[in-house]
């Protein structure tokens, strides 16, 4: 039977390098590379600590729907663990991001988490795994 293993979240931006920079300046992302498809399309690779992000341009120019996370298909959020939740939303609001949902913590797990929006309607989960 094959194997599979997490590899990276691609998101579509109209603008990938400010998109880039914003998980730069909120999560501390490094530039792995920036470059250009084929097509024309702008590509950027970002290392969150090991998780891979690769942001683009639409590989159409048409317009993309707007959409709301929670009701979409397709992606409707990621998560990044952090090992102090009100920290690091300190640390994010200073920064001028706005959260959608305060921390609360989860009936599921019993993880703390809080939850934010990112440039193209991009959703972001911060959770800290409950103490085991």
């Amino acid at each position: 039977m094959a194997r599979f293993a997490y590899d990276h979240v691609h998101l579509i931006s109209p603008d990938p390098l400010r998109t880039a920079q914003f998980y730069e300046d909120a999560f501390g992302a490094t530039k792995v590379s920036v470059g250009q498809y084929p097509d024309g399309g702008t590509r950027v690779e970002l290392n969150i600590e090991g998780t891979r992000l690769l942001i683009r341009t639409p590989m159409h120019t048409g317009d993309c729907a707007q959409d709301i996370p929670g009701k979409r298909h397709g992606l409707e959020h990621f998560g990044l663990r952090t090992d102090n939740i009100e920290e690091a939303v300190t640390e994010l609001k200073s920064k001028g991001i706005d959260f959608l949902e305060e921390i609360s913590v989860s009936a599921a797990t019993g993880s703390k988490i809080a939850f934010l929006m990112a440039p193209d309607n991009v959703m972001i989960e911060l959770l800290q795994p409950a103490s085991r």
